[in-house]
């Protein structure tokens, strides 16, 4: 360890009847008292993702970039914290959801509803994951970091493990990388939580947590993402017309989907639009997709893995995909209307309600449909620009500086969360009508 004292843990009144609580030692300094004495030290700071998908290390990365553009932070370090397991560990967590995605999406829609309830088997797994992270947890206490953040819920468990029992004093942030927050993304111990939307924040506040704690910062993306583009510059080189409807369809970094036939649908489109079709990492899925769009010149513009996106979402009039959490986020913060087809049961569905509810998006449930739908939306443009907007005032594309600047500044002690106050979260969870 390289700092002493210790921070002082306490819970606070607010919803959910939350107590003072005793503090975590004895040690001469706490929290705040430290800060107090060393107002200009540089910070060190962890961020911890997971290799699950790709959206929690998408969320990183832009925290990284951030953070390091700060002058008060002297050390930044982003691990993945599958790096540090086992190969069984981590093919449990990041190959089997993969294989899942592909496979059996509703059996993840169910997984994910039944363990929507708080602290649900919450000992079983976090026994399991301190089992299997112990490379992961000796890093952590070797690096000893003043500010740490978990955009995935399984390091947030490790990191406020070892605050509760003392091995570890760090200003703990959690930051969700979805639209709503499943049970699993609570913990026991923390500063504060990140959220997309007041609707998350409400609902983390009906079930107890304080409402200080919970800042509405939207899901960290690239800042490159806010930064506008010459759409007919960039168009060009991409050798696209300067003038027509452009459509975004995505397969994802893993090119996971039916992209092939989608293909096949926007042929059927009555409107003149140009396609840009991004394959990600698969190039068999490229493969099939140009197979699929042959004699279909000026048509179709066929990428594999892009680096670009904030470019090519930029000069894009409708994006086309699933709608995970950092794509999303990226769509909205360009403004860009979303066509969503095939949302993961769980949450990616629930992150398509929300573009419903606020009109920034359509879904299309058959593929049969797409051409149809699209088509009917190409032909109202006061229908696609109040889309446009909707997309504009839904997007947080300043997001991870608001992370960043909100941690910096941040001299709230550690949040502990009892028994009671844990049961009492579990109580008015459970009153909820999603639960029965």
């Amino acid at each position: 360890m390289r700092r002493a004292g210790a921070v002082a843990g306490l819970s606070e009144a607010g919803p959910g009847s939350l107590t003072p609580a005793a503090t975590l030692s004895t040690f001469t300094f706490t929290y705040r008292s430290l800060l107090a004495a060393f107002p200009h030290m540089k910070k060190r700071v962890l961020i911890i993702s997971t290799s699950a998908g790709t959206g929690h290390v998408r969320a990183a990365q832009a925290l990284e970039k951030e953070f390091k553009s700060d002058p008060r932070v002297g050390e930044v370090i982003h691990e993945d914290a599958l790096k540090f397991t086992n190969k069984i560990f981590r093919e449990f967590y990041s190959t089997l959801y993969m294989k899942l995605v592909r496979s059996a999406p509703d059996l993840l829609g169910w997984v994910y509803k039944a363990s929507d309830e708080p602290w649900k088997g919450e000992a079983a797994r976090l026994q399991l994951d301190r089992l299997n992270t112990m490379k992961l947890i000796r890093f952590i206490k070797d690096f000893d970091p003043h500010i740490t953040v978990c955009t995935h819920f399984m390091p947030a468990g490790i990191i406020s493990h070892l605050q509760e029992t003392e091995k570890l004093q760090t200003n703990h942030s959690i930051v969700v990388t979805d639209f709503d927050c499943h049970a699993m993304w609570l913990s026991r111990m923390f500063q504060r939580y990140f959220v997309a939307l007041d609707e998350t924040k409400a609902h983390l506040e009906a079930l107890g947590l304080p409402a200080q704690r919970i800042t509405v910062s939207g899901i960290p993306i690239d800042p490159i993402f806010s930064q506008p583009v010459d759409r007919a510059l960039v168009r060009a080189s991409y050798g696209l017309h300067p003038e027509k409807t452009t459509l975004l369809l995505s397969a994802g970094a893993l090119g996971v989907g039916p992209t092939e036939l989608i293909v096949e649908r926007l042929k059927h489109l009555h409107h003149d639009a140009q396609t840009i079709v991004v394959c990600g990492r698969s190039e068999e899925v490229k493969q099939r997709v140009t197979q699929a769009a042959a004699g279909q010149a000026g048509k179709f513009c066929i990428l594999g893995y892009s680096d670009r996106m904030h470019e090519l979402m930029h000069i894009s009039d409708l994006f086309i995909g699933k709608p995970g959490g950092l794509t999303t986020s990226e769509a909205l913060a360009c403004g860009l209307p979303m066509a969503v087809f095939s949302p993961i049961p769980g949450q990616e569905e629930r992150n398509a309600d929300h573009l419903l509810e606020e009109g920034a998006g359509i879904r299309c449930n058959e593929l049969t449909t797409l051409p149809f739908k699209i088509d009917r939306l190409l032909g109202d443009p006061a229908r696609l620009g109040a889309m446009r907007a909707a997309a504009k005032a839904m997007g947080h594309p300043d997001a991870a500086r608001t992370v960043v600047q909100t941690l910096l500044e941040d001299h709230l002690p550690p949040l502990t969360l009892g028994s009671e106050q844990r049961e009492a979260i579990a109580l008015a969870a459970a009153r909820t009508p999603a639960n029965g």
